[in-house]
């Protein structure tokens, strides 16, 4: 596999994005976001996650975010999918999910081309990791994360959603703590 955009090392930041299969909006559910939320909290204080900016949409989760305390990236963002993926998949069996025999169907039908023994498949592989090198770089994406709720009109400004670190950066309540950076 290439490591084009994987994040082999520890102690840099990334800006990564973790898609669902055919971008199924999996997290428009309340309890799909909690999922995410909790294993986000897990990795902060058991795999040394730091995040400095996040936003879950409804297909897809974007982070501003590196691997400390000896852990690698790639090695951390593995063990989330492979939790959340898990973890998904029983929140639609186990809760009410109007869209139940489709979604399992769909997650289904996404893994028979594997090679490894698996029933569903909710993460596309990989997880488009781009390094960090620079302060323009870094404000950039932080605006870009804040902003996808804004660009799909799903609220008018960005700190009115609720699981975005944009509401961290204007100091309301939230769900996940961050590390604030100074972006201006």
């Amino acid at each position: 596999m290439s490591t084009k955009y994987k994040a082999t090392t520890t102690e840099e930041a990334y800006f990564i994005t973790i898609t669902v299969v055919g971008w199924i909006d999996v997290f428009t559910r309340l309890n799909q976001k909690y999922n995410i939320v909790n294993a986000l909290k897990y990795c902060q204080q058991n795999k040394g996650l730091e995040i400095y900016a996040y936003c879950i949409m409804g297909s897809h989760i974007h982070l501003v975010c590196k691997a400390t305390e000896g852990f690698i990236l790639s090695d951390v963002i593995r063990d989330f999918k492979k939790f959340t993926s898990k973890k998904i998949i029983n929140t639609i069996i186990e809760e009410p999910e109007s869209r139940r025999e489709w979604m399992l169907d769909y997650f289904y039908k996404a893994c028979e081309h594997l090679k490894r023994n698996q029933q569903y498949k909710v993460w596309q592989d990989g997880y488009h990791a781009e390094f960090v090198e620079s302060n323009w770089f870094i404000k950039q994406k932080v605006f870009y994360i804040h902003n996808n709720p804004v660009a799909e009109k799903i609220v008018a400004f960005s700190e009115d959603y609720y699981f975005s670190s944009a509401r961290n950066y204007a100091g309301l309540d939230n769900e996940l703590d961050v590390i604030l950076l100074d972006l201006f």
